[in-house]
């Protein structure tokens, strides 16, 4: 099939989210400027950069997690683990503004070490961002999209000691990641299959 995505698709549920996956989920905590933990998924998220070490979520409309980001210059993101899934997908429920999704969602917060937001305790990895820049992005007509991009540059890592390998590796087999495949469908860790680049 072939479809033009303005004219529409014509399917049961729309493609395009499972066509582009798997896609990491970035967890996202932030801390409001009254104090105020909140946490959140995005599937739209990635890293941009690895000198300096940048990562981004883009927000489909202006919620929590983008508010906070613009307000404090800060954000967390945490890794999601199997052991960790259901709590995460507790957390995109539509909380009103001012609930924080760590005590909804049974979930402990840990301090970090350079921004004010936390992290989710328990996680293999959580990275420390501090806001670069914001975007909106424009359709091919110039209009802005309802859509913001946020980049974070990482400004500490914290990893759990038991997800490194005696080689020093960080262990995708046992932090276990979950990646979003579109629809209401998520991946798991599939056998790990390492490869060398061709000389």
């Amino acid at each position: 099939m072939f479809y033009e995505p303005a004219n529409g698709h014509g399917l049961p549920h729309n493609p395009f989210k499972a066509i582009v996956a798997p896609r990491p989920i970035g967890w996202i905590s932030t801390r409001s400027a009254e104090g105020i933990a909140n946490l959140a998924p995005y599937s739209f998220f990635n890293a941009v950069s690895d000198t300096p070490p940048i990562v981004m979520f883009s927000s489909s409309g202006r919620k929590d997690s983008l508010h906070n980001a613009e307000e404090t210059g800060e954000f967390v993101c945490n890794h999601v683990s199997e052991a960790q899934f259901k709590a995460m997908s507790q957390t995109s429920y539509a909380y009103e503004s001012g609930v924080s999704e760590f005590a909804a969602s049974g979930l402990e917060e840990a301090d970090c070490r350079v921004v004010r937001a936390p992290r989710v305790a328990g996680a293999p990895a959580a990275l420390e961002c501090v806001v670069t820049e914001i975007i909106r992005p424009r359709d091919r007509e110039g209009r802005h999209c309802d859509n913001w991009v946020v980049f974070g540059e990482v400004v500490g890592v914290h990893i759990d000691d038991a997800m490194l390998t005696d080689e020093g590796r960080f262990d995708f087999e046992k932090a276990k990641p979950v990646t979003r495949l579109g629809y209401l469908d998520y991946g798991m860790t599939p056998p790990v299959v390492t490869l060398a680049r061709p000389k």
